[in-house]
C-alpha cells in the first residue's frame, strides 16, 4: 500500500467515527400514559438518547404520573383490552404467531396475566423495571419534569415523588425548557 493509497486492506481495520464531542441536541419526552406498554418506550428512548450525549428530558403528566409516584410506580399494569395487536403467549406455537380475540382481554385475569407476561419478556431482556430504570437515567443525566397541573390534580406533592424527580413545573416552564428541542409525545 503506498502512502497516496486510501483502500483499507485487510490488516487495516475500519474504525468508525463516533463523534464523542458534546452535542447540541435536546430532546423531550412527554409521558402521559401509566401504564406498562407505555412507560418503556419513552424510557428506552431516553436511555438511547443520553448513550448518544443528547441532553435528554422527560416530562411526566396525566396518568404518566404513575411511573414517578412512589405508590404506583412499582405496580404498573398491561392490559389487553382495546390492544389489537395484542399477540398470543409464546410458546403455543403456531397460535403465538396470532393475534389474541379482543373478547378475551376483557375476562377477569386477563390484564394480571398480561401483565406478569409482559414483565417476564422485559426482565428475560435485562431490562430494568420502572424504579431503576428511572434511577438509571438519572444517573445518566435525565432531567425528570412532573407536570404542576396534574400533581394538583392527584393531590401529590414531592415527597410523593420518585426523588429523582429535578422539580415540579408547569405547561409554560416545559414550553421554554423544551425550545429547540425535539419532542416526542409517548
Amino acid at each position: 500500500m503506498t502512502a497516496t493509497d486510501t483502500t483499507p486492506t485487510t490488516d487495516t481495520p475500519l474504525v468508525p467515527d463516533f463523534d464523542d464531542g458534546d452535542s447540541d441536541r435536546k430532546i423531550c419526552f412527554i409521558c402521559s400514559k401509566g401504564s406498562l406498554d407505555m412507560a418503556y418506550p419513552a424510557l428506552i428512548m431516553a436511555n438511547g438518547a443520553l448513550g448518544e450525549g443528547i441532553e435528554t428530558h422527560i416530562f411526566f403528566t396525566f396518568w404518566g404520573m404513575d411511573m414517578i409516584n412512589k405508590k404506583t410506580m412499582d405496580d404498573l399494569h398491561f392490559t389487553p383490552l382495546g390492544n389489537p395487536a395484542m399477540h398470543m403467549p409464546p410458546g403455543l406455537g403456531k397460535l403465538s404467531e396470532k393475534h389474541m380475540p379482543q373478547g378475551l382481554g376483557g375476562l377477569p385475569g386477563m390484564t394480571g396475566m398480561a401483565t406478569k407476561m409482559m414483565k417476564k419478556q422485559i426482565a428475560d431482556l435485562d431490562v430494568p423495571e420502572i424504579p431503576e430504570f428511572l434511577e438509571m437515567l438519572t444517573d445518566m443525566g435525565a432531567n425528570l419534569w412532573a407536570c404542576q397541573m396534574s400533581v394538583d390534580m392527584m393531590d401529590l406533592d414531592e415527597d410523593d415523588l420518585f426523588d429523582g424527580v429535578t422539580d415540579i413545573i408547569n405547561v409554560t416552564q416545559f414550553i421554554e425548557l423544551s425550545e429547540g428541542a425535539q419532542v416526542i409525545f409517548v
